[in-house]
């Protein structure tokens, strides 16, 4: 029997995203906000992060979680973990399973913050055998911090970008040997500082235009192999590897919603207000981008927070909005809905490219016709977001084709 409730607004995810936003309507002054997540405690990701820089005080991302998850709860918002959203019965309405059993809840808004997740190594298609010892960042945390495992003794990183860092941080802590970290790219994506310390402090190598071309091992991993970029092959001893970065989203809910997904983020496609194409649904977070930080998505959660209670009050929804596209080398562009008669976002548009570029030259254009045109005063790197100014907005026709951004050297 399945039990029937309705509330004011349900987040669906309790990770730093969604318990923003839960925070924020509380202090709107919307009436029954629950959060309900699939895992056994809140906070996201950011809960298996023992390292800090999470937050203005820069604490650790346990921390962290637990901050924003007593926040949601201080504020009077319902916080229910253990309880996975199964399927959609309606625009509004969702079917859950948790520990008290099967119920339909349904909402005058739902917000989805279900995040992102690392793709694990055979979503990368890298062959060879199967043995223990294979990570994700996400794994090798869990593993580590939530459960206290033995990992290994000697590692690879695979990934040079700031998540790369963090796993590198934890192999350090639970007593794991760095080999070396591998990057298909020409150099790193991290803050100089952060790859300086592990070269020169720590002496781990950093091996670029590298990519792992297989996985050795019976039973237990006992190596990787490497293509350089000009063709040499290399074998790299080491009984533990950990596959970190290229994020997805975790976007199930929103494909069976029917939702449409952007082709370059893959996340949902949301406008400025973080509004979807369903009048009701919104979507926050990790989910709409992976992958950022959490100090990020929790300014989106608290300024998808304010969304929301505008349209519990006047239940306005856009009739028309205008898709944004991008080119190479920019990977994605969010978010990639405008809705001319609005202003752009706040903080301006978050780009991403796949390429090194030292000061690129932007262009927004829409149906030939230029809106916006500015060279980069900083370089940009591939696996770092940098913003893009919405003062161009206003300059787009509502009954043009989509908005698109390209960069060039």
């Amino acid at each position: 029997m399945r039990r029937e409730r309705i509330v004011d607004v349900l987040v669906v995810g309790a990770g730093p995203a969604g318990l923003a936003t839960a925070v924020g309507l509380a202090g709107a002054g919307v009436g029954e906000i629950e959060v309900v997540d699939r895992e056994r405690r809140a906070g996201g990701a950011a809960r298996h992060c023992a390292h800090g820089g999470f937050g203005r005080l820069g604490t650790t991302g346990a921390r962290y979680a637990e901050h924003w998850a007593a926040a949601a709860v201080g504020v009077g918002a319902v916080l229910r973990t253990g309880v996975t959203v199964t399927a959609w019965s309606g625009p509004l309405t969702v079917d859950t399973t948790g520990p008290h059993g099967l119920e339909r809840i349904t909402a005058r808004a739902v917000v989805l913050a279900t995040g992102a997740r690392e793709r694990p190594r055979a979503a990368r298609l890298v062959p060879g055998t199967r043995p223990d010892g294979v990570f994700t960042t996400g794994e090798l945390q869990r593993a580590v911090h939530g459960h206290g495992r033995r990992i290994g003794t000697r590692a690879v990183v695979v990934g040079a970008e700031p998540v790369s860092f963090a796993a590198l941080d934890t192999l350090r802590r639970a007593g794991v040997e760095v080999a070396a970290l591998v990057t298909e790219h020409p150099r790193h994506q991290a803050p100089r500082a952060r790859a300086t310390e592990a070269r020169l402090r720590h002496g781990i190598p950093l091996l670029t235009d590298a990519t792992v071309t297989d996985i050795l091992g019976k039973g237990r991993l006992s190596g990787v192999r490497l293509r350089r970029r000009d063709g040499a092959t290399a074998h790299l001893a080491c009984d533990t590897v950990v596959f970190t970065g290229d994020f997805v989203p975790d976007h199930e809910l929103a494909r069976h919603g029917g939702l449409p997904l952007d082709p370059g983020t893959r996340g949902p496609a949301v406008d400025g207000a973080f509004r979807t194409a369903e009048r009701g649904v919104f979507a926050v977070g990790n989910v709409l981008h992976a992958a950022e930080t959490a100090r990020v998505v929790t300014r989106e959660g608290i300024a998808a927070s304010l969304a929301v209670s505008r349209y519990l009050t006047d239940g306005d929804w856009p009739a028309v909005s205008v898709p944004l596209r991008v080119t190479g080398p920019l990977a994605w562009v969010a978010p990639n809905r405008l809705v001319p008669a609005e202003e752009g976002p706040g903080e301006g548009f978050m780009v991403r490219t796949t390429e090194f570029l030292a000061h690129p030259v932007l262009t927004v254009t829409q149906d030939g016709r230029t809106l916006h045109r500015a060279r980069r005063r900083r370089p940009v790197a591939p696996n770092r977001t940098f913003r893009v100014s919405g003062e161009w907005t206003g300059r787009v026709d509502a009954r043009g084709g989509a908005v698109r951004i390209d960069l060039a050297p």
